[in-house]
């Protein structure tokens, strides 16, 4: 019974994961295919950069806190061990990444995992949003944040002793670095897109 519960439960989440935000208000919205502009990105980033701040927020929240529910499932319909709630939210991660509605071509899922964060432990997810924003002011690329951010966070998840919550960082380091590879090409050629603010911008604006 807890087999299939646990299973039925698994594909929700994926599948919530699987929700494909950026192409539906893309399309319905803007009338454009948003996989077809900018990176070709279904995430936050090129949303703002394709679609504008609005739909960026809104992509963004929604995709955010995809994470955030399937992690919480086990906790609302009382399913079992709060590990289990690590096992729904990589579901979520691995949906976002690899969407069944979108023949397994998704995002990056930098929000999604941030969103699962929150629902595992509110306090490792601050810690994640106190390491993350600033190295974002610094470097104003969102990519490169994000593969420095995501190694900080395995190293700040061996401080919890939670070995489920590391493992699952471990993998996301993983997940991260592999659905990063065309930025890291860009950011060896120098050749990444920025945000419009921080350190780095304002510095590459006077001096270009």
């Amino acid at each position: 019974m807890f087999a299939l519960k646990f299973a039925s439960f698994f594909i929700l989440a994926y599948l919530i994961g699987s929700f494909p935000t950026g192409v539906l208000v893309g399309k319905i919205f803007f009338h454009k295919d948003i996989r077809k502009y900018g990176s070709g990105n279904i995430g936050t980033t090129n949303t703002f950069r394709v679609l504008g701040p609005l739909a960026g927020i809104i992509v963004f929240l929604v995709d955010f806190f995809k994470g955030t529910i399937a992690t919480l499932l086990p906790v609302l319909f009382h399913l079992g061990p709060h590990y289990l709630s690590l096992i729904f939210g990589l579901a979520a991660i691995l949906g976002h990444a690899f969407p069944i509605f979108l023949k397994f071509k998704g995002g990056k899922a930098v929000a999604t995992s941030a969103g699962f964060l929150l629902g595992y432990n509110v306090h490792f997810f601050l810690i994640c949003a106190v390491i993350f924003f600033p190295i974002l002011f610094i470097t104003s690329m969102v990519s490169l944040t994000s593969l420095i951010s995501v190694v900080l966070i395995f190293i700040a998840s061996l401080f919890f002793h939670d070995l489920a919550l590391s493992i699952i960082s471990g993998l996301l380091v993983v997940l991260i670095y592999w659905s990063h590879r065309s930025n890291i090409i860009r950011l060896k050629h120098h050749q990444e897109n920025m945000v419009p603010f921080g350190l780095y911008y304002w510095y590459y604006k006077k001096h270009h």
